[in-house]
């Protein structure tokens, strides 16, 4: 009995990595945000995320999630280098974020806010820099998530957010993910990338459909 414990336990460990719920593996480089997973299954992922303080552009207005986020990049990468009123030299963190409230048309620019979390020893006071805002999540912050791999590329997003969508389809996590994106913005997401442009090969990414923990808690 004890043998057939132990072979369930390795069963259900191997399904839950399946799942994507093992870290990033530069998050053991690199800090991340804290989170915790409260569900998982066949193509999607529903995290709990602590408090959190993000640095942020303002929105980017292009037509290439590919360019907005390399520019936005660049942006918070002066701001890590001491480009800020502190002068102060900030660790790198991941994921980079790119929130993306998509255009009407294939030829209309998109909006793109990019974020840089804040590492730990500067959340209590996260210098302030031109350009650049400070983002709170207060309290429960939920994400549903969907993990790929590659280099993120502007034909493949949409279409994995598609998949992400269409995967909570029919769960006790339609609705929460429905109104809270409805409260933003319907059809947005945020794609989040771990790793250097630098790195070519297990490269993690994700994308995110945020809600908080109001839209949640009749469900959970």
């Amino acid at each position: 009995m004890a043998r057939r414990s132990g072979m369930f336990l390795l069963i259900a460990a191997a399904a839950l990595l399946a799942a994507g719920a093992a870290v990033p593996p530069s998050c053991e480089r690199s800090e991340c945000p804290a989170y915790d997973v409260v569900d998982a299954a066949n193509g999607f992922e529903i995290r709990r995320y602590k408090d959190a303080m993000w640095a942020s552009t303002a929105p980017i207005e292009d037509i290439s999630l590919v360019a907005a986020t390399r520019s936005g990049f660049l942006q918070l990468f002066k701001y890590i280098q001491g480009k800020n009123a502190y002068n102060a030299t900030i660790e790198m963190t991941a994921p980079v974020l790119t929130r993306v409230s998509p255009s009407d048309g294939p030829f209309c620019a998109s909006s793109f806010v990019v974020s840089f979390y804040v590492p730990e020893k500067n959340q209590a006071d996260p210098p302030p820099a031109e350009g650049l805002s400070v983002q709170r999540w207060a309290g429960a912050r939920y994400a549903a998530v969907r993990r790929f791999g590659g280099f993120v590329a502007d034909s493949d997003v949409g279409e994995q957010a598609a998949m992400l969508d269409a995967s909570l389809q029919g769960t006790r996590w339609a609705a929460p993910v429905s109104d809270g994106r409805r409260a933003d913005a319907a059809t947005a997401y945020t794609v989040a990338q771990y790793n250097s442009p630098f790195e070519f090969s297990g490269r993690v990414n994700e994308i995110w459909m945020l809600f908080d923990g109001n839209d949640a808690s009749s469900d959970m």
